[in-house]
């Protein structure tokens, strides 16, 4: 396993846009590396949560393909400062260290397509017990994941029936099924144990406009309350990753404005 999270940002987003990165300090917070036993050895995570009480809300937070680097550990921050414990696992630590491919492409062959589903969820279960013995409230759980991450919220949400809500934030919903990735979203859409809600753009290179008008219909006529309470807002002119404000892609106002829905999610479905 990879035994360290890195500092900074993946070699593969370099040049990062320095002009929009949202720096949230960690005053009033515990923040920092922490090791999540797991299958096969301990896995890096990052953590963050309020500095006194306990008995915090958790919520997953599930990476992009570039790994836990400086953006996804800011997300956990600003959770953390809402009243939330927030945890990052390195997802990837088995297959690599995603942060030290110089390219999306090499990236994407010698790590990320070597990842399997099984061994995701099982990590994000174990996430879940650590959390539990460290302060958190794991009956208050929810999830919530951004590119390669909002596809993984929608295969937990319906893996956990100890969920209360996600996230998904543009997680491709179709695709090629093979042995590491036998389900799709597409395919679990009316077996959700927990109501998500998904953020897409309108103009996402990578994730088709009707694929996710697919998911929509596919949630409004399921028979399964979760996934019939689940919704899809899209962002009709924003691009893949809109959230992600290191990177070009970024759309303040729809970032803004989705960091709004999402919380406001939270908080109706008991998180």
């Amino acid at each position: 396993m990879v035994s360290a999270l890195g500092a900074g940002f993946a070699l593969a987003v370099q040049p990062v846009a320095a002009q929009t990165i949202i720096t949230t300090d960690s005053v009033g917070l515990t923040a920092g590396e922490v090791k999540i036993p797991a299958a096969g050895g301990e896995m890096p995570a990052y953590r963050a949560q309020p500095a006194s009480g306990g008995n915090w809300p958790v919520i997953l937070v599930v990476q992009e393909i570039f790994g836990v680097h400086e953006y996804i550990k800011d997300v956990c921050r600003r959770l953390a400062k809402l009243g939330y414990q927030a945890i990052a696992p390195e997802l990837f630590a088995r297959q690599g260290d995603p942060r030290q491919y110089g390219s999306v492409a090499e990236l994407l062959s010698k790590v990320v397509s070597k990842v399997p589903d099984g061994q995701v969820i099982s990590d994000l279960d174990a996430c879940v017990a650590w959390a539990g013995a460290q302060a958190g409230d794991v009956n208050r759980l929810g999830i919530t994941g951004f590119c390669w991450g909002g596809r993984i919220t929608w295969l937990y949400a319906a893996h956990n029936p100890q969920l209360k809500a996600g996230v998904a934030w543009y997680g491709r919903i179709v695709g090629q099924t093979s042995e590491l990735t036998p389900r799709q979203p597409i395919d679990i859409a009316g077996k959700l144990n927990a109501p998500v809600l998904g953020l897409y753009g309108g103009i996402d290179q990578g994730i088709p406009i009707e694929t996710v008008d697919q998911m929509s219909e596919a949630l409004a006529s399921a028979a399964n309350p979760a996934s019939k309470t689940s919704t899809i807002h899209v962002y009709d002119q924003a691009p893949h990753a809109f959230h992600a404000d290191y990177r070009p892609s970024y759309r303040k106002d729809d970032a803004e404005d989705g960091w709004r829905r999402l919380q406001a999610w939270f908080r109706q479905h008991g998180v």
